[in-house]
């Protein structure tokens, strides 16, 4: 078997993503909390104001990596979701549900933050512009699953309806990143590319893919904790668990 594979099918068993969460979780928040502090000394400290904007731009390193993160959290939600079902995967169940309390906390930062900005750069709090409203509804969207997953007794029904939605919802992402291409909106257009010429001056870039990577980390380190006390809360009772933890109340 392809070690890839062999990798997959044995981490996702229960004990042993047990022990894999509890591996990798801490330094992942660990090495994300370093990452961050620096990101936003970067940012709030080292960059210049912005010829235009002054000092309110410097909201950019907030809202990019969050608004960056809330549609990649739904993607990875979808994908677990869909290994879920169709190869019966348990932990990939787990972490699609443990995903969704975090993909909504980020995407929250992207509204909140991007109101703030829009605040002096706009004039306004909110508008109903394609870009807003379709990031309005992707929180919407992961209220949604985390609602269905706790509203119904049976672990795995939850599960499987949760995830059946996440799958139906990740349409709503690419109307997300390309609701500025394809209608005329309020929104400013691509500035920060991963691939070819960004339009940021490069003594500003820095910080923010410093605050990408920072977030990303936090988001392995968070899901690998929520997805393991899900795991373990419904492997309380199997002889692993029971070994490795003792009879518990």
């Amino acid at each position: 078997m392809n070690k890839i594979l062999l990798w997959f099918n044995q981490t996702g068993s229960p004990p042993r993503f047990d022990h894999f969460a509890e591996r990798w979780s801490a330094p992942s928040l660990i090495l994300a909390a370093v990452l961050m502090a620096v990101g936003l000394y970067g940012a709030l400290l080292v960059v210049p104001a912005d010829y235009k904007q002054g000092d309110s731009f410097r909201i950019l390193y907030i809202h990019v990596p969050a608004a960056w993160m809330s549609m990649m959290i739904f993607v990875i939600m979808a994908i677990q979701g869909a290994i879920a079902l169709i190869w019966r995967i348990k932990i990939s169940e787990l972490l699609a549900m443990a995903s969704a309390p975090i993909g909504a906390v980020f995407t929250a930062i992207t509204l909140i933050s991007g109101s703030v900005w829009g605040k002096p750069t706009w004039g306004t709090w909110w508008t109903w512009d394609p870009r807003l409203t379709s990031e309005l509804v992707l929180l919407f969207l992961f209220l949604a699953v985390i609602g269905l997953y706790n509203a119904i007794e049976d672990r795995r029904a939850a599960g499987r309806a949760a995830c059946f939605m996440a799958i139906v919802g990740v349409v709503n992402v690419p109307i997300v990143h390309f609701a500025v291409t394809w209608w005329n909106t309020l929104h400013q257009g691509q500035t920060i590319r991963l691939i070819g010429p960004s339009k940021m001056d490069s003594s500003m870039l820095w910080p923010l893919i410093v605050l990408v990577v920072a977030t990303k980390l936090w988001y392995v380190g968070s899901v690998l904790r929520r997805a393991r006390v899900l795991n373990l809360q419904q492997e309380s009772r199997k002889q692993w668990a029971l070994e490795r933890y003792g009879e518990q109340p």
